[in-house]
C-alpha cells in the first residue's frame, strides 16, 4: 500500500538559525495519530543539524540535491554516501528549477536516480510542464517524456524506493495552483503509465505527490482526489504554522 507522504521542500532558504526555529516550531507538534510521512529538505549546510533535531520525532530529512558520480573531482559536490553519513534518507531529484536554471538534462536526472537508488534512498522525482506546453495540450507528453528518460531506466523492484511529484512549472511559487481535477488528471495520466512500463503493483505502490502553491486554503481539496498522495511543498513549508496546516490536511 502506497505511502501518504507531505515533503517540505526549503530551497535556498534558512540559516542555521532560522532552521532552529522553524524545527522547533514543527517538532511535537504534530499530531499523535497521524501516520502519515513527514519530510523536510533544508539546504545541505543544515541537513545534519536537522537529523540530529529529528531524531526522536517521525520527521524524515531530505536532500535537495545529489550528485550522480561516487566520489572524484567534483568540486561543490555532495555525495550520496555523504548524505547517507549525516543521515538523508531521502532526495529530491528532477526539481523544475534543476531543470531550467541549471540545465540538468533527463540523462543528467537518470544517472542521479540510478545513484540515490543504489544506495538505498527514497527518491522524490519530479516531472512537470511548462505553461507553454500546457496550453499547447503536450503536458501530457512532456510528462511522459521526462518519466521515460529519467526514471523507466529502473526496475520494478527498484521503483519500490522512488516517489513521484508532478509539480506544474506554471504553478510553482507563482501562486497559481492546478485546480484539483487537473492535478487528479495528471496523477491518473502517471499511474496509468506505470502499469503500462511495469505492473499493476507498482502503479498502485507508488506515492504520486502535488506540488506547485499548496497552501493551507487549498491543500484538502487537492489531497482529497483519489491519486494524489500528499504534496512537495515549497514556500508554505518555511512557516511551521502553514506546514502543520497543510499536513493536517492530509
Amino acid at each position: 500500500m502506497r505511502s501518504k507522504i507531505v515533503a517540505g521542500n526549503w530551497k535556498m532558504n534558512c540559516d542555521l538559525s532560522e532552521t532552529k526555529v522553524l524545527l522547533e516550531g514543527l517538532t511535537g507538534k504534530i499530531k499523535a495519530n497521524n501516520q502519515n510521512k513527514v519530510v523536510v529538505a533544508p539546504p545541505f549546510t543544515n541537513l545534519h543539524y536537522a537529523f540530529e533535531s529529528l531524531k526522536n520525532t517521525n520527521i524524515s530529512v531530505a536532500a535537495q540535491n545529489i550528485n550522480e558520480n561516487e566520489s572524484g573531482a567534483h568540486t561543490g559536490e555532495i555525495s550520496a554516501k555523504m548524505l547517507k553519513g549525516v543521515g538523508v534518507e531521502y532526495v529530491i531529484i528532477g526539481h523544475s528549477e534543476r531543470r531550467a536554471i541549471y540545465k540538468e538534462s533527463d540523462e543528467t536526472l537518470a544517472a542521479k536516480t540510478n545513484q540515490a537508488v543504489k544506495e538505498d534512498f527514497q527518491v522524490m522525482f519530479c516531472v512537470g510542464e511548462e505553461l507553454a506546453s500546457r496550453k499547447a495540450g503536450k503536458h501530457f507528453d512532456v510528462v511522459k517524456t521526462q518519466l521515460e528518460k529519467g526514471l523507466f531506466q529502473l526496475s520494478a523492484s527498484e521503483m519500490q524506493n522512488i516517489i513521484i511529484a508532478y509539480e506544474p512549472v506554471w504553478a510553482i511559487g507563482t501562486g497559481e495552483t492546478a485546480s484539483p481535477e487537473q492535478a487528479q488528471e495528471m496523477h491518473a495520466f502517471i499511474r496509468s503509465l506505470l502499469a503500462e512500463k511495469y505492473n499493476n503493483g507498482v502503479a498502485k505502490n507508488t506515492s504520486i505527490l502535488y506540488g506547485g502553491s499548496v497552501k493551507p486554503n487549498n491543500a484538502k481539496e487537492i489531497f482529497g482526489k483519489a491519486d494524489v498522495d500528499g504534496g512537495l511543498i515549497g514556500g508554505a513549508s518555511l512557516k511551521a504554522e502553514d506546514f502543520l496546516a497543510i499536513i493536517d490536511s492530509l
